[in-house]
């Protein structure tokens, strides 16, 4: 039987350092893509895949981000938007506790960073494997040539994640299998996430508690994402992005 899964995480409290000026006055969800947010093209894609309630926890900059979150409710009827400020901007382990309240009852959910774009295509085929398969988590994986900017993903043949790598010295990594920065899970999630202590950056890292989580013999898949992904972390990277998501000239 699939599971009801209706709602989504989008964590966004971060500032995006790498951009620069970029985001001195800007929240990086909230940078200009082809015409809308960023965030706005994750959200688009994913009441796309069937989902209809979204939590973003917000940090920097936060009132931009509430304010389009009212906007973008307004605009699209049947769509529900919560916002949370992470009390403290101490990871995204930090992030997801601030959202558990709002995830009270859910057997299930999606969450993901609010900042990473990909092929829309993907989305609905995330959405489906997370209904329908038995984990404790999943999580989207893409081929990278070097996955030292995000977290390498050591799987079987079968998709079971068997390690998780955060940020690897470059050139170390053994996969190219890269984490692709979303996620479903279940109430389990939040049992690891009280469990973190902070890391050497001085902060919670969810990455740390799915690595636990693969320790203790959890249930964690993969399911591999195809096509663009990008985590728009530099401004060659926003570029790159803007030239992908821009509009196609109508036919006359």
């Amino acid at each position: 039987m699939a599971a009801e899964i209706n709602t989504a995480v989008l964590l966004g409290a971060g500032r995006g350092k790498r951009l620069g000026d970029l985001t001195a006055n800007t929240p990086k969800p909230i940078l200009d893509i082809a015409g809308a947010p960023l965030i706005s093209h994750i959200v688009d894609a994913l009441t796309g895949a069937g989902l209809a309630r979204f939590i973003v926890v917000t940090g920097y900059l936060s009132a931009q981000i509430e304010k389009w979150a009212k906007t973008y409710e307004r605009e699209n009827p049947g769509v529900g938007i919560i916002t949370v400020r992470q009390p403290e901007l101490n990871g995204t382990g930090g992030a997801m506790l601030a959202a558990k309240i709002h995830l009270a009852g859910h057997a299930r959910f999606v969450f993901g960073w609010g900042d990473i774009l990909m092929d829309r295509a993907n989305y609905p085929r995330f959405i489906h494997h997370a209904r329908i398969d038995e984990y404790d988590l999943m999580l989207a994986v893409n081929r990278v040539k070097d996955p030292f900017r995000g977290a390498a993903v050591y799987v079987s043949p079968h998709m079971t994640v068997e390690r998780l790598d955060e940020k690897p010295a470059p050139g170390t990594a053994q996969t190219e299998w890269n984490n692709a920065g979303l996620f479903a899970t279940g109430q389990i999630i939040f049992d690891y996430l009280a469990r973190l202590t902070p890391s050497v950056r001085g902060e919670l890292e969810l990455p740390a508690a799915i690595a636990q989580m693969i320790a203790d013999g959890r249930v964690v898949r993969a399911v591999d994402m195809r096509g663009f992904w990008s985590d728009v972390g530099t401004p060659e990277d926003l570029e790159a992005a803007r030239a992908w998501f821009k509009p196609k000239r109508k036919r006359r």
